[in-house]
Formats: structure tokens, C-alpha cells, sequence
């Protein structure tokens, strides 16, 4: 992966690599969030269905339906991306530690 003994070199590639990790834990936080609103609709839908027809209101409901069912596949979308994501950075600072024995302990602490 790296073929530099440049230890600036190494510790910006781990840099760059910990930035993207943040950036797929901001967008797994920012999933969760997409999926999770959809449920909190259906959870106030489902405590006011006493104040409410249904079929007359199923003008309404369908495209609510719709919209939150596409909420939650892009959630779980970007749910598993991330999950994908954070692995594919730990493998590669893994790679980094086993190629660099002399930067381990540096970039253990990090």
C-alpha cells in the first residue's frame, strides 16, 4: 500500500484515512436519523388513528406511506455504506501498522 519510509509521509496518509472515517460515522449518524424519522411519523399515526378515518384520509396517508418507505431504504442504504466504509479505512491503517513496525506504536495511540 505504502512504499515510503517517509514517516511524515505515512502519518498524512493515516490522517487523510482517519478523516474519511469520521466522514462515514457523520453520515451513519446522519442515516440513523433518516431512518429513525419515519418511525417516529408512523409512531404518531398509529397514537392519533382514533381521531381519524382512515379511507377518508388515504389521500393523505399513501403519499406519507410512500415518502417514509423511502426514507427508511435510504437509511438503511447509507446505514450499511457506512458500515462498509469504516471497515474498508480499519483494514487499510491495519495494512499500514503491519508494513510500518517502527510507526505501530504511534499510530496505536491514536
Amino acid at each position: 500500500m505504502i512504499k515510503t519510509n517517509n514517516n511524515s509521509e505515512i502519518i498524512n496518509v493515516i490522517n487523510l484515512l482517519l478523516a474519511e472515517k469520521r466522514t462515514s460515522l457523520a453520515i451513519l449518524r446522519t442515516a440513523i436519523a433518516v431512518f429513525t424519522l419515519p418511525l417516529s411519523v408512523f409512531t404518531v399515526l398509529v397514537a392519533t388513528s382514533k381521531f381519524y378515518e382512515f379511507y377518508s384520509s388515504l389521500h393523505f396517508l399513501i403519499p406519507l406511506l410512500i415518502i417514509c418507505s423511502i426514507l427508511i431504504f435510504l437509511g438503511i442504504y447509507l446505514i450499511f455504506r457506512s458500515f462498509r466504509k469504516i471497515k474498508e479505512i480499519d483494514y487499510k491503517i491495519h495494512e499500514i501498522k503491519k508494513q510500518q513496525k517502527t510507526m505501530k506504536d504511534l499510530i496505536d495511540s491514536c
